[in-house]
């Protein structure tokens, strides 16, 4: 006899944000469809909707998530540090996230999204986040956690034309400068 276990509202919840965010990181808030994201999470279109109520609910829930996964990694990466030291932990750090293709893909998505009202007051409300954060932690003055954002977004841009590992010299000037090379 085959004894299957009932997975939990929060389980599913889970499994249904993960499923969110690799569909969402392809083809975007707009060019996603619910019924994708159910058939990769293994539910049903009408569950999805149960638990999240429309797409939009959903996509936000994905980048809330992608902003506290990646407040989380920059507090822990620089637990313990101030200064240059703490920056240079959260750089590190952001370096294996741009690591993740999807995890990229799903950070551009977001910031693609922001003409909804909605999804930019979240994307800016986590960002801000972020920002607070490294100001907080690294007792740097706002130039320098400027130029540390500027660095992020720079190797974002980057990272999404596979530039990260290129041979181009002019790809490994820009990667040198920001302190990956």
């Amino acid at each position: 006899m085959v004894v299957s276990t009932r997975k939990t509202a929060e389980i599913r919840r889970e499994e249904i944000l993960d499923a969110a965010c690799e569909e969402f990181a392809q083809t975007g808030l707009h060019g996603t469809s619910t019924d994708a994201i159910a058939r990769r999470a293994g539910v049903s279109q009408p569950y999805l909707f149960r638990l999240f109520g429309t797409k939009r609910e959903l996509f936000i829930a994905t980048v809330q998530r992608c902003f506290a996964e990646t407040h989380e990694m920059f507090a822990s990466a620089a637990l313990g540090k101030t200064g240059e030291d703490a920056l240079k932990a959260m750089g590190a750090s952001y370096m294996a996230l741009l690591a993740d293709r999807s995890r990229l893909q799903s950070q551009m998505q977001a910031y693609a999204a922001c003409d909804d009202p909605a999804v930019c007051a979240v994307v800016r409300e986590g960002y801000g986040e972020l920002v607070e954060l490294v100001e907080r932690t690294s007792g740097l003055d706002i130039d320098t956690v400027r130029d540390f954002f500027a660095r992020g977004m720079l190797l974002n841009v980057m990272a999404q034309m596979n530039l990260l590992d290129s041979p181009e010299p002019w790809a490994k000037r820009l990667l040198e400068s920001c302190g990956k090379a």
